[in-house]
């Protein structure tokens, strides 16, 4: 039996993930369930799971979630805050961590399960493009192991011998990521001029929360993967691509100096990534319904827009730049969705916000976690600045 935590419960992979769980009772138990705000939906997980250990981001909150786990007959510890975070990322209630939590915010708690040598099944996409070099260095020194369980480098993972081999001596020539396009493929810069939230949150294949769904739809969201394989699987900006492949049912694919091309296909949904990263190196039924090929109809590949999705490629400019330049373009991000969100921003502005942040703020060597916290205000700080120019 091993012990999961997850972080970010009440978020789109947190559903997924305790979906598997459910299907597994007796391999796999949810000890310790984490949510940011969302009292009600975490304290109904906790009825249901019964976990060891149940955390609420905001201090403030621990109360009401007491109060209502004790209502429903719930007897778990309750924590909050971030240090609660780290210390249940890092205890002795859980054997695997799943790091979902949305953001910046998940970097300690991330840092931490690598630390103490959790396997670490990373969907928190953020941590590894703010800290990869110490989240790398924190997995050698914890020997603990990390799995992938965004789609696209779950696939690559799977691809690969052995999941993270030296890429030269495996013969790895070229990683491709896949993008689905999200709900703007084949729009133009004039097309997306007036686009809204709502607009932008219309995923055609997948559903997730708000802020990833505009990181889909101006393909930062891609932006920020290429970055983390890099950081994954140790390959330079030049031998990484990114496919459009709108049915998104060919998650990935690693390409050979022989000329083989091996891909990972399935249905789109995270359970089939999660389940493997839970069971890794078994495989486990993950309630997803078989891929029929001879029923998907054509599938599509083209090359990327980057000239209307900027985002795509400032994201490739700040992995070329190195250093601390990924956090500077995660941070700007951040502010620049949450302004289009509020409506205070025009989605094409997102991109601009981006680009003037990596143009004020060159980049710098990583060095710890505190000089990346600091670096991080700095570009938010910048972002706020441009913000406050192009309103």
């Amino acid at each position: 039996m091993k012990n999961v935590a997850v972080l970010g419960a009440t978020g789109s992979i947190g559903a997924s993930t305790l979906d598997v769980i459910a299907r597994h009772p007796d391999r796999f138990r949810a000890s310790v369930l984490s949510a940011h705000r969302n009292v009600a939906a975490l304290a109904a997980l906790c009825e249901r799971f019964r976990p060891a250990l149940a955390v609420i981001a905001d201090p403030a909150l621990e109360g009401e979630l007491a109060r209502r786990l004790a209502a429903a007959g719930v007897h778990c510890e309750v924590a909050s805050g971030q240090p609660a975070l780290a210390a249940a990322a890092s205890g002795a209630s859980c054997d695997i961590v799943v790091a979902a939590i949305v953001g910046a915010a998940g970097l300690d708690s991330t840092l931490a399960a690598a630390h103490a040598g959790k396997r670490l099944l990373l969907a928190n996409k953020e941590s590894i493009v703010l800290g990869g070099p110490l989240l790398l260095e924190a997995l050698r020194t914890g020997g603990g192991e990390l799995i992938p369980v965004d789609s696209e480098h779950n696939a690559i993972f799977q691809c690969l011998p052995g999941g993270r081999p030296d890429l030269a001596r495996s013969g790895v020539r070229r990683l491709v990521l896949t993008a689905s396009g999200g709900p703007f493929r084949g729009r133009s810069r004039a097309d997306l001029a007036a686009v809204t939230p709502e607009q932008a949150c219309k995923h055609p294949k997948w559903s997730m929360g708000r802020k990833i769904s505009v990181d889909s739809a101006t393909l930062m969201n891609k932006g920020l993967e290429v970055i983390e394989a890099h950081h994954l699987f140790g390959a330079p900006a030049a031998a990484i691509d990114v496919l459009v492949h709108p049915q998104s049912l060919v998650h990935s694919l690693v390409e050979y100096v022989d000329g083989s091309v091996l891909a990972q296909l399935g249905n789109p949904d995270m359970r089939t990534a999660i389940a493997h990263a839970l069971a890794w190196p078994e495989r486990v039924e993950a309630g997803v319904p078989a891929l029929d090929l001879a029923t998907a109809g054509a599938l599509q590949f083209e090359a990327p827009d980057l000239d209307t999705f900027r985002c795509l490629a400032l994201a490739f400019q700040a992995l070329r730049a190195g250093g601390d330049a990924p956090a500077i373009l995660n941070a700007a991000n951040e502010v620049a969705v949450e302004a289009f969100l509020a409506g205070t921003l025009p989605f094409l502005a997102i991109a601009e916000v981006v680009e003037a942040v990596l143009a004020e703020l060159p980049a710098q060597a990583v060095v710890d976690v505190e000089s990346l916290v600091a670096r991080d205000g700095e570009a938010r700080a910048a972002a706020w600045r441009q913000l406050r120019r192009a309103c």
